[in-house]
């Protein structure tokens, strides 16, 4: 059964303009080593630092609390399987981690997007 479900949407250049302006520290404050690790991979990275962004406010618009006291931007990361595909790994355990995710994440040169279903 689907408990809930996220949408979000940014706007790229504003990920850029955060990029140029405070560089790692603001990205440190959202994102794991991990993910930060990917995102720097590519040439366009503030493409991808976009998703992952877009992926946690989709993801805490699913689980209901949006982001809080509940459910903190580091209790998650977006991480990729062998085959690119994006999933959610609970790196704090919370009431929500015993629910089912899918994740998918889109991005142009002007907007990164994800979708998370969060199933029972």
């Amino acid at each position: 059964m689907i408990k809930g479900v996220g949408i979000d949407i940014i706007e790229v250049a504003r990920i850029k303009g955060i990029m140029e302006k405070y560089g790692d520290k603001f990205f440190k404050r959202i994102l794991t080593d991990n993910e930060i690790a990917y995102c720097k991979k590519f040439s366009d990275a503030e493409l991808h630092f976009a998703g992952r962004f877009a992926s946690k406010e989709a993801y805490s618009k699913a689980i209901g609390t949006g982001i809080s006291k509940d459910f903190g931007w580091k209790d998650i990361e977006i991480l990729n399987d062998e085959k690119g595909k994006p999933y959610i790994n609970h790196v704090k355990q919370s009431e929500y981690s015993k629910f089912k995710f899918f994740i998918s994440i889109s991005h142009t040169k002007e907007y990164g997007s994800a979708v998370v279903v969060c199933e029972e």
